[in-house]
Parts: C-alpha cells; sequence; structure tokens
C-alpha cells in the first residue's frame, strides 16, 4: 500500500492522477490484479473520467455544483456541506484492472483526484495493488 500526497489550488478541481499511479503499479512489478486507489477524505474523491477535454471536466464540476450550490442554506454546520454531498456522490475509490504490469484504462480514461473543498495542502491518496 502507497501513500500520497498532493495539494489542491482550487476550490473545486479535477487534478489528473494517472501517471503516478501507474509509475507505483509498474514499480511494484504486479503483472496481473487489482489496483484500488482511495481518498480518505469526506470532501474529496477519486474518479475515471475523460482525459483530453479540460471544458468536460469544468462542466462537470459546473454540474455538480447545481445539484450541491454553495449558496443555498444547509442545516449543517460549516460552509462546506456542498463538499460533502459532491464527494459522496462521486466516492472516495476506484477500482482498476492491472494487466501485463499496466493499467487497463479505455483509450480516453484516465484517474482524477476530485478537490470538492480547497484549496488545501494535505490532501492524499493510497494505492493498493493485487495480485491475481
Amino acid at each position: 500500500m502507497t501513500q500520497i500526497k498532493l495539494n489542491s489550488n482550487y476550490k473545486t478541481e479535477m487534478i489528473n492522477i494517472t501517471s503516478k499511479i501507474s509509475d507505483e503499479v509498474m514499480k511494484l512489478g504486479i503483472r496481473d490484479g487489482l489496483c484500488t486507489v482511495f481518498t480518505p477524505h469526506t470532501t474529496s474523491s477519486i474518479v475515471l473520467f475523460e482525459k483530453t477535454d479540460p471544458k468536460l471536466r469544468r462542466d462537470f464540476l459546473a454540474s455538480l455544483s447545481k445539484i450541491a450550490p454553495a449558496n443555498r442554506d444547509y442545516e449543517s454546520e460549516g460552509d462546506n456541506t456542498p463538499a460533502h454531498i459532491k464527494s459522496t456522490l462521486c466516492g472516495p475509490r476506484i477500482v482498476i484492472p492491472v494487466k501485463d504490469g499496466q493499467l487497463y484504462l479505455g483509450q480516453w480514461q484516465s484517474i482524477f483526484f476530485c478537490e470538492f473543498d480547497g484549496p488545501r495542502d494535505d490532501r492524499e491518496y493510497i494505492i493498493q495493488v493485487i495480485n491475481s
């Protein structure tokens, strides 16, 4: 299991972490199995998403903000209720097959860390690869 730290720069953003995960899979030397990527934070997520069009990422974040807008009157205390809702909708983890020592991703897929309560200097995600 590997823990990787990262910093976010904006209130909401999607950070492509595919290369770091791919490097870790190669370092571990596992030929075939499953790679789990997990974030232990309740205001961030890990998602598979389209990698080439940054406008699509902005559209995705804007759509989530319509579901959980910042300007709504929430019953809970604090100002990060929308971040908790977005994180729950997107989920804290993904699982990707590993085949021949490589992440088995679709042509347009990448792995993103989604920040919903940034900017933060103390974010992390965990990679665990299981041999099959």
